[in-house]
């Protein structure tokens, strides 16, 4: 009797090590075994076991104890597989390394398990793409869970109105900022009743802002970047290839602004010098007639030319308006075609990659409209002019500062209460609510 009760002492600490070895998270794995019910049909078994003892031989109880403790429980992420490849691995229609290639499934990224095959192939399916790759180039199960910190991703979804930042996680900590409603954030850390999230990064310091929400006014996922398909491939590179093509496009098209420009100012002097030279020769020739009636002459024309002077310059001012609003729009048009490209701190190229302040001074410069400023914090000084939030219009820079009043982000305002800003290097240009954190003021270029 004392041999049954150690016995049942050790199948109790080592059904406890298997709970305890089992992983708390979840994930999509179809047919895997929920751990209560594994745990409870161990404690079952073992209650049956001790009932009918009296009727079976020592060997037989411990024969069916044996198999009692190697019962395997599934893991959770038993259909899961995350990518180990060096770089990426070919999905193929068929199993076979001859077959067609149907996306590729890069280092990191995550895909269902949906058959195992005779040999070393699977059948996934991750995202858009389904096929065949080789199992070894999988984690699976258990290993494929030791590698969710380093590749998969959680963000925040902001469920209240108006939900503090703190600097803490504390309700008693300093409140960094507000975020509204409907927002999206990194979160760089979940806690028991805390999440620590990404606001940005501080174009002064090449640090990330982040601060602590409470876990009540957020809905948390986890999401992993999936296979991408050929088709999907071939349309990102028709994407980069099409915004350095914008970009050139833009610099060639500045070119011959700047070159039309030139020849209309050397058009101008030339005229200016002419007109000059026969003013004098006709200030010369009426210096030969009769006073009086050079007097009268030089009337006449003074009042003609005030009249005519009088009638451009309303005209210019009505063409002004219409080209400045249209000028908003394409310089909107144009920083929108840059939206996935990379976030580099420091950066000055809108393809290679760029940070904030690099990001508006860079579009700008491209319509030959200087921002002499480098750093948000200067930009927010003295870059245009100043604006309440409430006139803001499509191509208005808007600044955001730290909770001590520092600016330290800026972004370019798209209109529909959009924004389009390098954000950090995790998320790199992106578009966001214009107030995804407290406006510190708005600075308007095109004036």
């Amino acid at each position: 009797m004392r041999k049954d009760k150690a016995l049942k002492a050790a199948v109790c600490i080592a059904s406890i090590g298997l709970l305890l070895s089992i992983p708390t998270a979840t994930a999509r794995a179809e047919g895997s075994i929920p751990i209560e019910q594994g745990v409870a049909g161990i404690s079952t078994s073992l209650d049956n076991y001790y009932m009918s003892r009296s009727d079976e031989t020592e060997d037989s109880a411990e024969k069916a104890l044996s198999v009692i403790l190697n019962t395997q429980i599934i893991s959770p992420y038993n259909n899961l597989g995350v990518s180990i490849a060096d770089s990426y691995v070919n999905i193929r229609k068929e199993p076979t390394t001859e077959s067609e290639v149907v996306g590729k499934l890069y280092r990191g990224c995550a895909t269902d398990i949906l058959e195992r095959l005779e040999g070393d192939w699977v059948k996934i399916e991750s995202g858009d793409v389904k096929g065949y790759i080789a199992s070894n180039y999988l984690a699976i199960g258990k290993d494929a869970e030791d590698m969710f910190d380093e590749y998969a991703t959680k963000y925040a979804t902001v469920t209240g109105k108006g939900v503090r930042v703190r600097e803490a996680q504390s309700l008693d900590s300093k409140i960094l900022t507000f975020v509204p409603e409907g927002e999206t954030y990194v979160v760089i850390k979940e806690y028991e009743e805390w999440a620590e999230i990404l606001i940005g990064n501080d174009d002064s310091e090449n640090v990330e802002i982040t601060g602590f929400v409470s876990k009540d006014y957020l809905s948390i996922d986890i999401k992993f970047k999936y296979a991408i398909s050929i088709e999907e491939e071939n349309r990102i590179r028709r994407m980069q290839e099409e915004a350095e093509r914008a970009e050139a496009e833009r610099q060639a098209q500045l070119e011959r602004e700047r070159e039309e420009k030139r020849k209309a100012e050397e058009a101008a002097k030339k005229a200016a010098e002419e007109a000059a030279r026969k003013a004098a020769e006709e200030a010369a020739r009426k210096a030969q007639e009769e006073a009086n009636k050079a007097q009268k002459d030089s009337s006449s024309n003074n009042t003609s030319d005030s009249s005519s002077s009088s009638s451009s310059s309303s005209s210019n001012s009505s063409k002004s308006s219409s080209d400045l609003n249209k000028l908003r729009q394409e310089v909107v048009n144009y920083a929108l075609k840059f939206v996935g490209g990379r976030y580099v701190y420091g950066g000055n190229s809108l393809t290679s990659g760029v940070d904030c302040s690099g990001f508006v001074k860079e579009i700008y410069e491209d319509f030959d409209i200087k921002i002499s400023q480098r750093r948000s914090v200067d930009q927010a000084r003295s870059a245009g002019v100043r604006v309440n939030v409430g006139d803001r219009l499509p191509g208005d820079l808007i600044f955001y500062a730290n909770s001590s009043g520092t600016v330290n982000h800026v972004a370019l305002y798209i209109g529909n209460d959009r924004i389009v800003h390098a954000a950090n290097s995790r998320e790199g240009i992106i578009t966001s609510r214009y107030n995804y954190r407290d406006i510190y003021c708005v600075r308007r270029i095109i004036n």
